[in-house]
C-alpha cells in the first residue's frame, strides 16, 4: 500500500468552484487507507479541505472533528477503510491555543461575527478567577453560530436569519486554562479539554470573543506532524491511540490490522 501522497501544489479549493454532490459525496473506494493529519489555513471550511483531500485519494473520506473557518490547525481526516475507525478518533480530548479580546463580545464569538457589547476588559485578578471558575467539569450554552440542530435545522442558519433561540449546553471538561500573555485586553490561552467543547464558548464565558483559535492537539497526535502529502498506516495511528478509544474499534476493522 502506497504510505504518501502527492502534496498539494495549488490552494484547496480553486476561487469560485462550488462545492457540489459530486464534490462532497465520499467515493466507496476503501484504499488507499491511512490518516492525513492536516494543519488547516484560516480562511476554508473544514470540508473543503476533506473535499480536497478526497479527489487526491480517490477514496472514502472521513474525519475526527472539524474547525470553523477562521480557525486553524489539526484535523485527523481518515481514507479508505479507515474509516471504519472513526468511533476510535472522535472524542480524543484536544488542545488549542487562542487569544481571547476580553473588551467586546461578538454575535458568533469570534472575529466573523458583529459587535455585540464593548466593556472594559477584567484585571489582571479578575481574569484569574474566571478562569479558574471555568476549569473541571462546566456546562456552557452551544455558541448560536454553530451546527448543532435546533429544531431540525442547523443553529446557524437560524442566527444567520436573525431568529433568536434558547441554545442548550453542553458540559465539556476543561482540564487547563493557563494564560500565555495578557496585553491590551487580550488574553492568549492554552487549552486542554474534552471532545465538543466549544472554545468561544469559554471566550464568552470570559466576557470576550475568540480573535485567533489554533488546534494543537487532538490526542497523542500533534500540529507539528502535519503532512498533507503522508498517509499513516491504520496501524500505526491506531496503536497510539489510549485504550478506552481502541475499545471503540469495530471487529471487522481489527481483522483488516490483523487485531481480531
Amino acid at each position: 500500500m502506497p504510505s504518501g501522497l502527492t502534496p498539494p501544489a495549488a490552494p484547496l479549493v480553486p476561487e469560485g468552484r462550488l462545492l457540489t454532490r459530486e464534490t462532497l459525496m465520499p467515493p466507496r473506494a476503501l484504499e488507499p487507507a491511512g490518516v492525513t493529519l492536516v494543519d488547516k489555513p484560516a480562511g476554508p471550511s473544514s470540508f473543503r479541505v476533506i473535499a480536497d483531500l478526497r479527489r487526491r485519494t480517490g477514496a472514502r473520506t472521513g474525519h475526527a472533528g472539524t474547525l470553523d473557518p477562521f480557525a486553524t490547525g489539526l484535523l485527523l481526516v481518515l481514507s479508505g477503510w479507515t474509516t471504519k475507525l472513526q468511533p476510535c478518533f472522535v472524542g480524543l480530548d484536544k488542545r488549542y491555543v487562542t487569544d481571547v479580546d476580553l473588551s467586546a463580545t461578538t454575535s458568533t464569538g469570534d472575529p466573523e461575527g458583529e459587535i455585540a457589547e464593548r466593556h472594559q476588559p477584567p484585571s489582571v485578578g479578575a481574569l484569574e478567577e474566571r478562569l479558574v471558575d471555568l476549569l473541571g467539569e462546566v456546562e456552557l450554552p452551544i455558541p448560536a453560530a454553530s451546527a448543532v440542530k435546533i429544531g431540525g435545522e442547523r443553529a446557524y442558519r437560524l442566527a444567520r436569519r436573525g431568529v433568536q433561540v434558547d441554545m442548550p449546553v453542553r458540559r465539556s471538561q476543561v482540564d487547563a486554562l493557563d494564560v500565555i500573555t495578557y496585553t491590551d485586553g487580550v488574553a492568549r490561552l492554552d487549552l486542554r479539554v474534552s471532545s465538543g467543547t466549544y472554545v468561544r464558548a469559554i471566550a464568552a464565558a470570559l466576557g470576550g470573543h475568540c480573535r485567533t483559535l489554533r488546534r494543537l492537539e487532538v490526542g497523542p497526535f500533534s500540529v507539528d506532524e502535519a503532512d498533507f502529502g503522508r498517509l499513516l498506516e491504520p496501524g500505526e495511528a491506531f496503536d497510539r491511540l489510549p485504550a478506552d478509544a481502541q475499545a471503540r474499534a469495530p471487529k471487522d476493522a481489527l481483522r483488516r490490522m490483523g487485531r481480531a
